[in-house]
């Protein structure tokens, strides 16, 4: 009989992924640092109503750092009654410097009163539908960015839980509190500098990039309210944001017989005005320009960019708003002005 010998390769390890760490509790925080459960969620949610030393709290905040232990917040929310989550809709459009600044600010003060804010996407809808999107994720309380929501979605918030609508636009809102944002002061600012300075016949850049109208109209409005009734004209100049536009725009500049320009803000000002130059005319003999948004980069341009600064609040106003709303939810609404303008006269103009 003959026999044969197989050599039967190693079984593999297995490669089935360990299992999970159990995600730590409140109570494993407690055994490390040898204190109660209420302890540790006095320690970690900032309570000041219960006195506690400072040794104890740095113990605590030791042991759940080591464990690796958050707060959960769908729990808190249960026991309080409500989330300590402030919602922010993003605007339609990308931010400029000077509002992602005030953002930051009022992103920081929020947090220093133990609020979380968050920023939630733009998904394409709008009014009553977006407020049920929102009300979804239970916020304490939510600011509203330019007019996308009316009586109906302030109602919906509320029945869900929100303690504070905040709308932040150019007219208050049935049922929230307003930060008024009123963009025709600024175009009403560029449109009067120009004509002061002798300027009749002026063009107001629109941008063409989708959701720009919602800054862009006010501001046109009001370059047309400052000079109704004046010896001036205005004239309306769609322009995307693109080299190629302002070439084409500055091409044909002889032709529509301007003698100056408000170009939306800084950027759209400071494209064009290079695209004029580029062209054969002169800044501001020629044309005069002006943008708005008061940025580092117009002061370094040559020559220099007169503009219409904007002075927003400092973030802690807003949020002492929001705070005050959230403990006081049955007050009656109040009305803010957000921001000032001011016109800056330098080179160009």
């Amino acid at each position: 009989m003959r026999y044969v010998m197989v050599q039967i390769p190693n079984k593999p390890a297995s490669t089935m992924p360990p299992a999970p760490r159990p995600v730590p509790t409140s109570a494993d925080v407690a055994r490390l640092a040898g204190v109660s459960r209420a302890t540790v969620s006095y320690v970690l949610n900032n309570t000041s109503a219960v006195r506690i030393s400072e040794p104890t709290r740095r113990r605590v905040r030791e042991a759940a750092r080591e464990l690796g232990y958050v707060p959960h917040a769908a729990a808190r929310t249960l026991r309080a009654g409500h989330s300590r989550m402030v919602l922010m809709p993003t605007l339609p459009v990308p931010a400029g410097p000077l509002y992602s600044r005030f953002v930051h600010d009022f992103q920081g003060a929020m947090s220093r009163l133990d609020y979380t804010v968050v920023q939630y996407g733009a998904s394409g809808v709008g009014g009553d539908e977006a407020a049920r999107a929102w009300a979804e994720l239970r916020p304490v309380a939510v600011l509203v960015p330019g007019t996308g929501i009316g009586p109906e979605g302030v109602a919906i918030l509320k029945r869900s839980g929100a303690r504070a609508v905040v709308t932040l636009g150019p007219e208050a809102v049935e049922g929230a509190h307003a930060m008024l944002l009123d963009q025709a002061d600024v175009g009403r600012g560029a449109a009067g500098h120009l004509h002061a300075r002798g300027r009749r016949r002026i063009g107001v850049v629109v941008p063409e990039e989708p959701g720009m109208e919602l800054f862009s109209a006010p501001r046109l409005a009001g370059a047309r309210e400052a000079l109704r009734g004046a010896d001036a004209t205005v004239t309306e100049l769609p322009l995307a944001y693109t080299e190629e536009a302002a070439d084409a725009l500055a091409a044909r500049w002889r032709g529509l017989g301007l003698d100056a320009v408000f170009g939306y803000n800084d950027e759209y000002a400071m494209l064009l005005l290079r695209a004029l130059r580029d062209a054969g005319l002169r800044v501001p003999e020629d044309v005069a320009v002006i943008g708005a948004d008061d940025l580092l980069l117009g002061r370094l341009l040559r020559p220099r960019l007169s503009t219409v600064r904007i002075t927003l609040p400092l973030g802690r106003e807003l949020a002492s708003l929001v705070d005050r709303a959230v403990r006081n939810p049955a007050a009656a609404p109040e009305s803010h002005a957000l921001f000032s303008v001011a016109v800056v006269h330098r080179d160009s103009s």
